[in-house]
């Protein structure tokens, strides 16, 4: 099954020898599923000619804001549009997440309740697992057709699923730890508040969910589910 990887955004390049770019570690991420990946990196607007270019599709994160008046976000959101209506499956994450909310009518913004990152618990359908956030905008309003299959304290709509169209999450499971020490080093400090980065170092070593993720995502590809 091919699926199209839309990049939204790049590894900061200090970082990109250890982890490489979005796309190699969605690809990383998700091997061994049966699964072939073609990328666009409309962040830099390379766009595929129309939904029919993958069987599927994936967004990945970005350092952007869904809300942010760059020259890819309309036809990035005109592209979601149309790839939701075809029904072909489509998965967003952090970014992907909101920015498919907000091509479908919902709202994203800057959380006033400030950032998230490091290991956190989320309860998806029966299952809890652990994962990896990098994040301070949320969905704040959904969209219609959307419902909400995980909602934390601090993150009301972490998961949404669209019925068989779209299945979006607000955490990263495609991060490792070694990825998550990076930006704790070298993005976090001036940015994060000091006690959350410490709290996140504090747990760099536990395990996180995000096999038990990848197999939702391929579940959701090729079935239409998540479970």
């Amino acid at each position: 099954m091919q699926i199209g990887i839309l990049q939204t955004g790049h590894v900061p390049e200090d970082l990109i020898a250890e982890n490489g770019d979005y796309p190699e570690i969605f690809e990383s991420f998700l091997a061994g599923r049966g699964l072939e990946f073609r990328n666009y990196a409309v962040v830099d607007g390379e766009f595929p000619n129309g939904s029919q270019d993958a069987e599927g599709w994936l967004i990945t994160g970005s350092r952007y804001g869904a809300y942010e008046d760059h020259h890819w976000i309309a036809p990035l959101e005109a592209l979601i549009r149309e790839i939701y209506a075809s029904g072909r499956p489509l998965i967003g994450v952090c970014f992907g997440h909101q920015i498919i909310a907000q091509a479908l009518g919902g709202k994203v913004e800057k959380f006033e309740g400030g950032w998230s990152v490091g290991r956190n618990a989320y309860g998806i359908g029966e299952e809890t697992v652990n994962l990896n956030a990098w994040h301070q905008d949320q969905v704040v309003d959904l969209p219609e057709g959307a419902s909400t299959v995980c909602s934390t304290d601090f993150c009301k709509y972490a998961a949404l699923l669209y019925g068989e169209r779209a299945f979006t999450i607000q955490p990263h499971p495609e991060i490792n730890r070694t990825y998550l020490k990076g930006l704790l080093d070298t993005r976090a400090p001036g940015i994060v508040p000091e006690p959350l980065r410490q709290a996140a170092l504090a747990q760099i070593d536990e395990d996180t969910d995000s096999a038990r993720l990848a197999e939702m995502f391929t579940l959701f590809f090729k079935e239409k589910r998540i479970a």
